[in-house]
């Protein structure tokens, strides 16, 4: 069986070929990774005050996303382990999947079941 066939363009000429959009970058492009002293242009930075301001607003950065990933990796951890849904996890099985002990992961379920229950999906404002 062959493969199905665009219509004919009335017009009589060929269909154009899709373009894909291409994915939004989440990271540093491989180019500059490759580099192991590349680290978002701070290496360039000669400037130590321009440096040290540049260098702590991506420590800040970091920091709080991780603290906002960490609240949705507590947040998963209490809906996976829920004992209301059919396809409820064991404790071992989370803690497994997220590479914690099962203290740990006991822990996390309490604090995302905190934040479910508070109805924050917004971390509260540390300045």
């Amino acid at each position: 069986m062959s493969e199905p066939q665009p219509a004919p363009d009335p017009r009589g000429t060929a269909p154009a070929p899709r373009r894909m959009r291409p994915a939004q970058l989440l990271f540093e492009p491989p180019e500059a990774t490759a580099d192991p002293e590349h680290f978002f242009g701070l290496e360039s930075v000669e400037d130590p005050g321009a440096l040290l301001s540049r260098a702590t607003e991506l420590a800040l950065a970091f920091r709080a996303a991780a603290d906002r990933a960490t609240e949705f990796q507590a947040m998963a951890a209490a809906q996976l382990t829920d004992p209301r849904r059919f396809d409820r996890l064991p404790l071992a099985a989370v803690a497994e999947r997220a590479d914690w002990t099962e203290d740990y992961a006991q822990k996390m379920v309490e604090f995302g079941q905190s934040l479910l229950r508070s109805g924050s999906t917004v971390p509260p404002d540390t300045d």
